[in-house]
């Protein structure tokens, strides 16, 4: 098109408050082309001007509704049609302030998800945590009922005394006494793993089994990972978690004594 062709379709634009958008197609573009073809037109320069502030407004609502890609390409348009003046110092201050506005809302949003994340992680290591240690009090209890099973058995004479000898059941009760309590360790406190940040980041989630020893004081000792998966993404907090546990001492004859056990620590999200 000529320069008339475009100041035409410019008007109509204008008319229709097609100011800056859409692009290829607005009164901005249309009398920019004009300047392109006759530097000097004083129409097309004349519009321009007048039409500034209707324009700028224009890519005020496209900052406002956070349409930063079209909102920077009429802030460019307006710049080619009067590059000095100050609405566009204001327009890219605004844009900049709403793009600022947005990653905050974003990172806000994103630190709630992984806050909600954290919280459903640590909730499900402490319900498994429970759940071995419920498990673990069934076993000792079990085992308890069992040796006190077997001692009051070693406690009665092998034949029947119809004489009722006290003196032989007098001799049975130290053999008892002497037997004690056999019992493995049990679990009284215990710690969920902390979730490595790397793994809640990619959202991965595996598992560790890991065998230690526990001394006759209950604490844990010569913790090692077994076998996991992913290799050597949860093993450290495995560890670290395992070497906060306390136990009940396992016991032989009433003496407590060391043990070793073997535990496989799940890692979900």
């Amino acid at each position: 098109m000529d320069a008339n062709e475009l100041i035409s379709e410019a008007r109509t634009a204008m008319g229709q408050q097609r100011y800056l958008a859409p692009a290829g197609n607005n009164a901005f573009e249309f009398y920019l082309r004009v300047l392109e073809i006759d530097p000097g037109n004083r129409v097309a320069s004349d519009a321009l001007r007048e039409t500034f502030p209707f324009a700028a407004t224009s890519a005020e609502q496209a900052i406002n509704s956070r349409d930063f890609n079209e909102a920077q390409r009429q802030i460019d348009l307006l710049a080619k049609a009067d590059p000095t003046n100050f609405t566009l110092t204001i327009l890219r201050s605004k844009l900049d302030a709403q793009r600022k506005t947005l990653d905050k809302e974003q990172q806000l949003a994103l630190d709630q998800q992984k806050a909600q994340q954290q919280q459903a992680e640590k909730a499900a290591a402490e319900k498994q945590l429970a759940d071995q240690l419920a498990e673990q009090q069934k076993l000792q209890l079990a085992e308890k009922q069992k040796a006190a099973l077997t001692t009051e058995k070693a406690g009665k004479p092998a034949s029947a005394n119809p004489a009722g000898d006290v003196a032989g059941t007098a001799a049975a009760a130290p053999a008892t006494n002497a037997a004690g309590v056999t019992t493995a360790a049990v679990l009284t406190k215990a710690y969920p793993p902390r979730y490595p940040p790397s793994a809640l980041r990619s959202h991965q989630e595996g598992w560790v089994i890991v065998l230690f020893a526990i001394d006759a004081e209950g604490r844990t000792r010569d913790i090692r990972v077994v076998d996991s998966q992913p290799r050597r993404v949860f093993d450290r907090a495995a560890i670290e978690a395992v070497d906060r546990y306390r136990f009940t001492p396992a016991m032989k004859n009433g003496v407590p004594v060391s043990s070793t056990q073997q535990q496989r620590l799940e890692f979900k999200l």
